[in-house]
Parts: structure tokens; C-alpha cells; sequence
């Protein structure tokens, strides 16, 4: 019972104060966003994974693990099969980690659907109005709109406007496309799908909420790095500026958009990145993230099954 009240305050401290503490280390996550992302999305599992284990240690009581696997699981199944042994308190908490479960699963669903058949109409209307360039490896679109962004997908594309191209320098024009490079290669539309799917379903919950704005940034951080190993960041940060008004499609990565002008600044003033024990604390904050609501749930299980079984070993 003390592990199950400690993950629920768990969740709903970490849902509530980890935003404040991912805004004050908003410098930090500049200098390396892979690893700002990994935390954001470590702080998401944990808070979800607490709430589920919290039902959990209030549905099974320790002692009933302390016993051993075999009569754990014979337990599970009869509470599962014809009820017995199940009280009202933990036929209520186990509901609540199925719905938990289920409200993120179809949450995560109905984001990936909705993008696959927004991206395959966009496709379609890319196959019509673009012509493929094969020296540029994207789709060109004649519009004055100065855009550059990419289609993920099993059939992803990078989608450049006739705009851009007269806009853009050649050598800009390359960096820009390595930028979207990094956004398929990268998947990292499977990253934004994962933040969306949480915040939509908790709605409300603040920790959700920062972590679908912080992770949308650092991803646009995240591929600029990777396009700044192979061209001058000069160049990417003079795209950048001239493609900051277009508006890609909302299901598409774009290399312009709202953090344009800010990313400019980062471009032409970098900053030295973490040294590596500023590397090592950020994946140890990962660890406990991810691997804390675990132990602190499997804590009393544990001492249970030694209690019973050293005692077990005494009494021969």
C-alpha cells in the first residue's frame, strides 16, 4: 500500500513540477536536443508508467507476491477467471490501468491514422501539381510561397516550392534539403506522433503539454545539427531566415515555421556542447525516469518473497 500511495504522489508531482524543470533547463537541452528529447520523453513513460503501477500495487497485495510466481499468477488467473479474491478496491484500480492504457493506446492510434491518410492524400496532390528533380532529390511545386519540408512515410518525400528555389542560394538550397534528410532518416515524425498521442489524452496535464511544444523545437534543433556537420551553419541560418514565413502543411516537418528566426540566432552562436559528465547526469536522469516507478513498485514485492522464503530456509 505505502509503494502505491508513493507512485500516485510520484505522478502527480512529476506531471505538475517537471515542466518547471524542463523550462529552467530550456539552455541546456540547446546544446544537446537527442538527449533533451529523450528526457521529455523518458518523463512521459514515467508518469504514465506510475499511474498504471500505482494500480497495480493497490490491486496485488505484496504478500501475495512474496509467495512466489506460481501462486502469484494462479491468484491473477482466478481473480481474472471467476473473481474471486477480488475486492471492490481492486477491481477499481485495475479498471483504471486498463483504462489508462487503453485511453493512451487509442489516443496513439488515432494520431498515426489521421496522419497517414492526411500525408497519402497529400501524396496524391504532390504526384499531380509536383515534378520530381532528380539533382535535388525532392519534388518541386510551383508556388511563390517559399517552403521546404518533407512527407514521411513508407513513401516519404522531400517538397520544395519554385519560391524557395529563386529565394535560396544553391548551396542553401542543399542545406535546406539535408535538413528534411534528417527529419526521415530520423523518423522523427514517430517522436512528435508519440507526444501528441499523450497530450491529447491526458488533456490538461501540464507535463504533457510542455513536453509536445519542447519536443516539436528540439526536433527543428535536432536536424539542423545534423544538416550543420555537412554545410556551413552561414548557410543554414541564411535559409532559415528567408524561409521563416512559409507555413508548411501541419502533418509535414518544415524547415521554416515559427522557431526559424530563434534557431537563426543558435546557428550563427553555438554553444560549447556538454561535456561528457553533463552527458552522463542527463542519461542517469533517464535511467531513474524510466527504471524509478519500477523498483519503487517491485520494492515491496521483493521484500515480501525474501521475508518468506529466509524464513522458509530457517524453519528446515
Amino acid at each position: 500500500m505505502i509503494a502505491a500511495i508513493v507512485l500516485v504522489l510520484y505522478t502527480i508531482v512529476a506531471a505538475i513540477w517537471l515542466p518547471e524543470l524542463g523550462r529552467r533547463a530550456a539552455r541546456w537541452a540547446e546544446r544537446a536536443p537527442r538527449l533533451a528529447i529523450v528526457l521529455w520523453q523518458a518523463a512521459g513513460v514515467s508518469v504514465v508508467a506510475s499511474a498504471v503501477l500505482a494500480a497495480l500495487a493497490f490491486a496485488v497485495p505484496a504478500d501475495v507476491v512474496g509467495h512466489g510466481l506460481a501462486e502469484l499468477f494462479a491468484i491473477c488467473a482466478d481473480m481474472l477467471s471467476d473473481g474471486s479474491g477480488l475486492t471492490w478496491t481492486s477491481a477499481v484500480a485495475l479498471s483504471a490501468a486498463a483504462l489508462l492504457l487503453a485511453r493512451a493506446a487509442y489516443c496513439g492510434a488515432a494520431v498515426l491514422l489521421r496522419a497517414h491518410v492526411e500525408r497519402r492524400e497529400h501524396a496524391a496532390m504532390l504526384n499531380l501539381l509536383g515534378r520530381h528533380d532528380s539533382d535535388l532529390g525532392a519534388v518541386v511545386i510551383d508556388y511563390d510561397e517559399r517552403l521546404a519540408y518533407c512527407v514521411p512515410g513508407r513513401r516519404a518525400k522531400m517538397v520544395i516550392t519554385t519560391g524557395a528555389l529563386h529565394t535560396l542560394a544553391p548551396e542553401q538550397v542543399t542545406a535546406v534539403l539535408e535538413h528534411e534528410r534528417a527529419h526521415l532518416r530520423g523518423r522523427h515524425h514517430l517522436v512528435l506522433a508519440a507526444a501528441e498521442a499523450l497530450a491529447r489524452a491526458f488533456p490538461g496535464v501540464p507535463l504533457f503539454e510542455r513536453a509536445r511544444t519542447e519536443i516539436t523545437r528540439l526536433i527543428e534543433l535536432l536536424a539542423d545539427d545534423v544538416a550543420a556537420r555537412r554545410h556551413p551553419r552561414a548557410q543554414i541560418a541564411a535559409a532559415l531566415v528567408r524561409l521563416a514565413t512559409g507555413r508548411a502543411p501541419a502533418f509535414t516537418l518544415g524547415a521554416g515555421g515559427e522557431t526559424a528566426l530563434t534557431r537563426v540566432r543558435r546557428m550563427l552562436n553555438p554553444e560549447a556542447p556538454l561535456r561528457r559528465r553533463e552527458r552522463l547526469a542527463g542519461l542517469a536522469a533517464v535511467a531513474v525516469l524510466l527504471g524509478g516507478p519500477a523498483m519503487v513498485a517491485l520494492v515491496p514485492g521483493v521484500s515480501s518473497f525474501l521475508a518468506h522464503h529466509c524464513h522458509s530456509l530457517f524453519m528446515l
